[in-house]
């Protein structure tokens, strides 16, 4: 009897999935206290122009997320962490308290974007984590070292803020990170990483706490710039090194040919949102760094779904993208692969624009209703302005 508990406390899947039940069990138990914290201090967000909810809302869900994660991960010895776990570990120590500090005092765009290349160029420089192979997408492999620094940096960058432009409604990044962290933590367990499988795994079920709060009615908690910065940055982490991981496939047959693709396909919402609302702004000859509520989720939400029923279309529509490229990955070449994405990505875009203009603008519908009590030339021509201001 005692082997046999030895035995099980010593493998390896077992850690990995304790890890994860104790990331959610402390999550869900710190979370209220932190909520109890931020409504005696008013370290609340309050509601405005392209907010989703009404009322003043706690913001450091973040916390719970960084605390949860890192409790679990430590719970083990984990003798393969090597260099990049341990500066991974620093650049989200650093990700962390420029979140709080964002969560309560807000800090400029210009000093959060210096910490997100200082923290991505740590880990990218010191620990050599670099895309630096294309796949043969348009028949480029192998990436000249300077260039592969910059595009590495610059894709941090990039999803650590794409996940916090999807964190407008309630589950969606949330949700992604959870849906994410598990695949990526499965692949790196069945392929002998286990320290990043239980660093994914802990990250996944702190968001599985995270999300009873995040869509409770009477103790909601948003995880705020603290929580998308550290989901950001941990799911960019995952991807690179998955893909770097895979660019040995031509000699093992664990190997995916297609990572990239794959890296892409699981973070399909971030990506597709950010590209599209920057597109779209873009097109209307406004700052593609300006807020609006040009993001699928709030156009889901603005034709009248609930913030649940958002997330999981957004949610299976990353489950159902991984499954059709994992079934065609094998017989599709990358290039081909990429201009399967490229059309997929044309019918997002064409959904989104006819769900947005299936939506009265409120300022539209209440102009109507007046419109019944004055004249109806005036309504068409203040229409009018309203559409060419």
């Amino acid at each position: 009897m005692t082997n046999f508990f030895l035995n099980l406390y010593n493998d390896r899947f077992f850690q990995i999935i304790l890890s994860a039940i104790v990331a959610c069990a402390t999550s869900i138990t710190a979370i209220p206290v932190i909520i109890k914290i931020s409504r005696l201090k008013n370290l609340m967000a309050d509601p405005g122009e392209r907010s989703s909810h009404i009322t003043k809302t706690p913001t450091l869900g973040g916390v719970a997320i960084f605390a949860s994660t890192l409790i679990s991960y430590f719970l083990w010895e984990n003798p393969d962490e090597g260099q990049l776990i341990h500066l991974s570990i620093s650049a989200i120590v650093i990700l962390f308290f420029l979140g709080v500090k964002d969560d309560i005092l807000v800090l400029s765009p210009k000093k959060k974007m210096f910490v997100q290349v200082a923290v991505s160029g740590l880990v990218v420089i010191l620990a050599d984590l670099r895309i630096e192979n294309l796949f043969g997408i348009f028949g480029i492999n192998e990436i000249p070292y300077v260039i592969s620094l910059a595009l590495t940096v610059f894709v941090f960058i990039a999803l650590i803020n794409a996940i916090n432009l999807i964190d407008g409604i309630d589950g969606l990044a949330g949700g992604i990170g959870m849906i994410a962290g598990g695949m990526f933590g499965l692949w790196f367990y069945l392929n002998g990483h286990y320290a990043l499988a239980c660093l994914a795994s802990s990250m996944a079920g702190s968001l599985v706490g995270f999300l009873r709060f995040n869509y409770s009615k009477t103790s909601k908690i948003f995880m705020g710039d603290t929580g998308s910065l550290l989901v950001g940055f941990m799911l960019t982490m995952f991807a690179i090194k998955f893909i770097q991981l895979n660019i040995e496939y031509r000699f093992n047959p664990n190997a995916s040919f297609s990572a990239p693709i794959l890296a892409i396909i699981v973070l399909i919402v971030p990506i597709f949102d950010t590209l599209r609302v920057f597109i779209v702004r873009l097109k209307d000859k406004k700052s593609p760094f300006v807020g609006d509520r040009n993001h699928l989720h709030h156009i889901l939400i603005d034709s009248g779904l609930s913030h649940f029923q958002s997330s999981v279309i957004l949610w299976t529509f990353t489950l159902i993208s991984t499954i059709l490229f994992l079934t065609i990955s094998k017989t599709t070449d990358n290039t081909t692969s990429l201009y399967i994405l490229v059309v997929i990505f044309g019918i997002y875009m064409w959904i989104s624009h006819i769900l947005k203009n299936n939506i009265q603008h409120p300022n539209d519908a209440k102009l109507i209703i007046k419109s019944k009590a004055t004249d109806i030339p005036k309504i068409e021509n203040r229409k009018g302005e309203l559409l060419t201001s």
